[in-house]
């Protein structure tokens, strides 16, 4: 899981790559036959970030603007998971000292923003 924050101003492609290296856990190697994928949406839909995720060792897989939605009943060769990041967010907005940032240091958030996802992860693990 990692984590960065930004002001809300701010386009999500300007914090991808602050998000993207501050994974904590060391990535796997990347192997021919077992490639690191990253899913991306829309809003990262810009050739520097694809060229960045590149860089980066992963292989991209971001919805392009434009692109057409497809029909209800129409195979799928991949299920979806953005419900993972939707859920994730959820978690994040059931502790109410992170709805609404009241902390005029960043440091000070980014430790409550942290502290959350220790609680989260640990509610997963020990609670199932």
């Amino acid at each position: 899981m990692a984590l960065s924050i930004t002001a809300a101003n701010c386009h999500d492609m300007k914090a991808a790559f602050a998000t993207v290296d501050s994974v904590v856990p060391a990535r796997p190697l990347t192997r021919p036959y077992y490639p690191q994928h990253l899913c991306l949406d829309k809003g990262y839909d810009y050739p520097e970030i694809e060229q960045g995720v590149r860089e980066r060792g992963y292989i991209p897989h971001i919805r392009r603007c434009g692109e057409p939605k497809l029909e209800p009943g129409t195979p799928r060769r991949h299920p979806t998971r953005r419900w993972v990041v939707e859920r994730t967010g959820s978690w994040h907005n059931r502790f109410r000292k992170l709805a609404v940032r009241f902390e005029k240091k960043a440091c000070n958030y980014l430790a409550l923003a942290h502290l959350a996802c220790c609680l989260i992860v640990y509610r997963l693990t020990i609670l199932g």
